[in-house]
């Protein structure tokens, strides 16, 4: 089933479940999410790059 999915999918599908997720409880820390979300939808080593980049930015409290 993973090649049926149009590329690209994987990395939308991990950031809408780790949106749903924070939504369900903002106090848990994101870090480990992405690193589920990761896994969970078998994101490419280049795409799982950019969401640890992306969250890490998103971060509270960071100063970028």
């Amino acid at each position: 089933m993973h090649d049926l999915l149009p590329e690209g999918e994987e990395i939308r599908r991990a950031v809408k479940w780790i949106s749903c997720t924070m939504e369900e409880n903002p106090d848990q820390p994101i870090m480990p999410l992405v690193q589920k979300a990761i896994f969970k939808f078998d994101v490419s080593p280049k795409d799982a790059e950019f969401l640890i980049r992306f969250y890490t930015r998103k971060e509270p409290g960071s100063s970028s």
